[in-house]
């Protein structure tokens, strides 16, 4: 059956999908010491600190390509960077939702096809994401290619044209992603970080949930716990990821690398360096 649609956050394509990776060695990010009310109560110290305290700096740039092995030649050969690790062949609705929960939303609000807006059908396995991870010693590109089932992963073109969307899945779409550290409960971050925007005005700022929801009021209302992705097996395991919009639409991430992920790309760092004779 492959990497299909899973039934707990235990199947591996709960989505090591978005594998969103990156050097998890990325250094601190000096975040600004300004208080941040918090949304809710509870946690450990980091946890009550300000959202800036709470991060270790940008983890990764992510670029969807409508050529993988044309952008992975150029990143590699041509740049220099080191490949960290490949997968692919996600679809199902964990990932779909995860990624474009969104885009979804949107759509039903027009009353539209998902597809006329650069919505791949990862749900029901029509489209499947590729992605491979690049290092360059203090930061990770990650390449993904969002490409039709009947295409062979590595090959031909991305399912949709370039087009001025919001859908991540649009080649020349590129996503920001913030390493949230080890100590931080990254479903109470991404309650936080909502409700700070909202109290700034910014709501834009909307993350999205690994629970189906089509409307805006059944997203605010899913339960914390659906806040972010846990993959815990296959290639990712470690892996925690949320997909959120920034307050100018733009694209954002964050994720939470706990090993055996993290060992993975502190491994790539260093063959990186040693290649490179840094």
């Amino acid at each position: 059956m492959g990497k299909e649609a899973y039934g707990t956050p235990s199947r591996r394509d709960v989505i090591r999908a978005a594998a969103a990776g990156a050097a998890v060695t990325v250094a601190g990010s000096g975040a600004a010491e300004a208080a941040v009310p918090s949304a809710t109560s509870g946690g450990g110290p980091r946890d009550r600190a300000a959202l800036g305290l709470r991060l270790q700096g940008v983890q990764h740039f992510g670029l969807t390509v409508q050529d993988m092995e044309r952008a992975f030649e150029f990143y590699t050969q041509v740049l220099g960077g080191t490949e960290v690790l490949r997968d692919g062949d996600f679809h199902g609705q964990a990932i779909h939702d995860t990624l474009l929960t969104d885009q979804e939303i949107l759509a039903a609000e027009e009353g539209i096809s998902p597809a006329t807006i650069g919505v791949p059908d990862l749900a029901g396995g029509t489209q499947r994401l590729d992605v491979r991870f690049v290092h360059f010693g203090n930061v990770v590109i990650e390449l993904l290619q969002y490409r039709d089932a009947t295409q062979p992963s590595g090959t031909g073109h991305s399912f949709a044209e370039p087009r001025d969307h919001m859908s991540p899945a649009y080649p020349r779409s590129m996503h920001i992603c913030f390493h949230i550290r080890d100590d931080v409960d990254p479903d109470k971050f991404i309650a936080d970080l909502e409700a700070e925007s909202a109290r700034r005005g910014m709501t834009q700022v909307k993350a999205n949930r690994v629970v189906t929801v089509r409307t805006e009021a059944t997203r605010r209302a899913a339960p914390r716990s659906s806040n972010t992705n846990k993959i815990r097996e296959g290639k990712s395991n470690g892996w925690t990821l949320i997909y959120c919009k920034g307050p100018e639409g733009e694209q954002l991430e964050f994720v939470q690398a706990l090993d055996p992920i993290k060992r993975t790309f502190a491994e790539a760092r260093r063959r990186h360096l040693d290649k490179t004779g840094r």
